[in-house]
């Protein structure tokens, strides 16, 4: 993987494919970051920006046009025989992009437990985080629960996301905000420690119709 790195990205591409069994559309690009996870699908015209690093987890998923930007660190706790998650037998440790979709810069991911975000949808900002896994402390063990963000979502920056959060389809989480449970009302603001429902938002908002993912 290391050797990889100095190759064009025509070559390294093949590299991975050939070596690691990765998905990589001829269109998609990795930039110079540490992408290993156990299975890699990257769809039509997605990327992964400079120093990402990506590893300890089952699967990464880019749905076509969705992106990773820079400096962001995913991981998680692999499958496999260990004492830690050991009775989460559905457990899956991945991140999934969907169409169109953008992760920005500099946010740590943690995914011993399943990370969706949905097509449209942005993680904006800088320096979020992603918390998947906690330890109960009735039962003295570590667990974890999947953290779903919705679609034509946008988060803001500096955020905190626990395991067991939801933020449903068409909605927004306000800057330093802490997400700590699964919310089902859509065209809302949330925000504030912990995160509430702030206002309702217009179905009408620009931001919920577009076409393409990126915002000039």
């Amino acid at each position: 993987m290391f050797l990889s790195l100095l190759l064009p990205w025509a070559l390294r591409r093949s590299f991975l494919e050939k070596q690691f069994g990765f998905t990589i559309h001829p269109s998609s690009r990795i930039g110079l970051a540490w992408i290993l996870p156990d299975r890699l699908i990257m769809e039509a015209n997605t990327a992964i920006g400079h120093l990402t690093l990506c590893k300890n987890i089952a699967l990464l998923h880019l749905h076509e046009h969705a992106s990773i930007g820079r400096g962001n660190w995913i991981t998680g706790f692999p499958l496999g025989s260990s004492r830690h998650f050991a009775s989460e037998t559905e457990r899956r440790p991945q991140l999934i992009l969907g169409a169109h979709s953008a992760v920005t810069n500099r946010h740590f991911i943690d995914c011993t437990n399943s990370v969706s975000i949905g097509k449209f949808a942005t993680f904006a900002g800088f320096q979020s985080q992603i918390l998947t896994h906690t330890i109960d402390l009735a039962q003295n063990r570590q667990t974890s629960a999947s953290v779903s963000i919705g679609d034509y979502c946008f988060v803001g920056t500096n955020c905190v996301l626990l395991g067991g959060s939801a933020l449903p389809d068409f909605c927004v989480l306000g800057a330093k905000s802490l997400l700590n449970k699964a919310f089902t009302e859509t065209y809302n603001l949330y925000g504030g420690v912990p995160a509430r429902a702030i206002q309702k938002l217009s179905p009408d908002l620009a931001y919920f119709h577009r076409s393409e993912g990126f915002v000039f």
